[in-house]
């Protein structure tokens, strides 16, 4: 079992489980100090097995990496972490057998690469986590960041997702020593 190994880190649990109906949404907590936010998981729920395309948010401790924002919605965010503009061309490499696999591209770009630059809110701000970044291992999981939330918490395909104002605050809070720890 994982667990927090300091107060600093952002810790995220499933919600209770009630019931799951077809298409209902993956709901979580995310903890930070005593501050606790509702956010989304993965459509898959939690996995200590995460593959590339399963939809679970992996189980483990990661740290906090930079942040991405589209700086043509919103302003630059207050935060200790580096954070960088999104341009039209940014991407992240999700094909396994890519020598750049799991890491910052650009587009275009010759293998499979999710764009980060948007038409819809759910990355004009994106926290990097280190999930499989040393060593990065072929299959084990791409592109796990924390950001936008979709409409009503709509499940996210890995990722763990908050309200704009949540993330916002999360980030004024976070910095470089900071972890997120995904439990169960």
């Amino acid at each position: 079992m994982v667990r927090p190994k300091r107060s600093t880190d952002i810790v995220v649990t499933m919600l209770p489980w009630r019931g799951r109906f077809e298409g209902s949404p993956r709901r979580g907590v995310a903890r930070f100090g005593s501050k606790t936010l509702q956010c989304a998981i993965g459509r898959s729920g939690m996995s200590a097995w995460k593959r590339e395309g399963d939809g679970a948010s992996p189980i483990g401790r990661f740290k906090l990496v930079n942040v991405y924002f589209r700086k043509d919605r919103r302003t630059r965010p207050v935060t200790a972490l580096p954070a960088r503009a999104i341009r039209k061309s940014d991407g992240w490499c999700d094909a396994p057998m890519d020598t750049n696999y799991n890491r910052f591209v650009s587009h275009p770009y010759r293998a499979s690469a999710e764009r980060l630059w948007r038409t819809d809110e759910l990355y004009d701000l994106i926290l990097v986590t280190s999930h499989n970044q040393r060593p990065r291992v072929r299959w084990r999981g791409s592109a796990v960041f924390v950001h936008v939330a979709r409409g009503d918490f709509e499940p996210t395909e890995g990722c763990v997702a908050l309200k704009p104002a949540d993330l916002n605050w999360l980030l004024r809070k976070a910095g470089p020593r900071c972890y997120l720890t995904i439990v169960t």
